[in-house]
């Protein structure tokens, strides 16, 4: 057998990294904030999962999860779990729930090939960066509706908050609703505000609320 060389050498592509170019070849070369999305096997509950990795280690995690009540238990074993692990390691250590898992296989996917969100911010993101996605009131965002046939569309919580009244017109169609911003309602009664005071202060509506014929209560069927 006759040893032929290998005469070409083709380097790695670079690829985009907190406002950098770099030809990854070993895991500390890898840095940069992503988020992912994930699913248990069943398909009753999903991750959605934003980490914030320093040369190859996790310096954040923000472990959100839906629709699972066990989920919520295994994303706070998550979050002590992951900060301080190389991505290698988070991506073989058990994160106690399927979603998690898989959120954290589709995220390493994202950041080993450059499809981070902070790509092209030279530097990076801050420690505690991924916080600013809850906004002020330190919530996920989260829609939850719920409609059928013989009543129609319930509107239950938006991105806004808890929805307390729907807004319908002379047609019975939604033209707005009212929801309380769960974060603020909190904060002020920590403050010592009064529970019935902090909750109208707490309020808001969108759409043409207003205007409506009638209000419903999405609770109630």
């Amino acid at each position: 057998m006759c040893v032929v060389a290998k005469g070409a050498t083709h380097r790695s592509a670079p690829i985009p990294e907190e406002g950098r170019w770099v030809r990854a070849r070993e895991i500390k070369d890898i840095s940069g904030l992503t988020h992912g999305i994930g699913w248990c096997a069943p398909q009753q509950g999903a991750c959605k999962l934003t980490l914030n990795v320093k040369d190859g280690i996790i310096q954040e995690a923000l472990v959100e999860t839906l629709g699972c009540s066990g989920m919520t238990h295994s994303a706070a074993m998550a979050s002590e779990i992951l900060p301080g692990k190389t991505l290698l390691e988070a991506l073989n250590t058990d994160l106690v729930c399927d979603a998690i898992n898989t959120a954290m296989r589709e995220l390493f996917l994202q950041i080993v090939y450059g499809r981070t969100q902070s790509a092209f911010s030279e530097g990076g993101l801050v420690i505690g960066a991924s916080l600013e996605d809850l906004g002020k009131g330190i919530r996920s965002q989260v829609g939850t509706m719920f409609g059928t046939l013989a009543k129609g569309p319930r509107y239950l919580e938006m991105a806004e908050g808890y929805c307390t009244r729907m807004a319908l017109d002379a047609d019975n169609e939604v033209i707005g609703y009212e929801f309380v911003h769960m974060g603020k309602f909190m904060d002020m009664i920590k403050k010592g505000i009064d529970a019935n005071e902090a909750l109208e202060k707490a309020k808001g509506t969108y759409g043409r609320f207003a205007e409506a014929a009638k209000y419903i209560d999405p609770r109630k069927q």
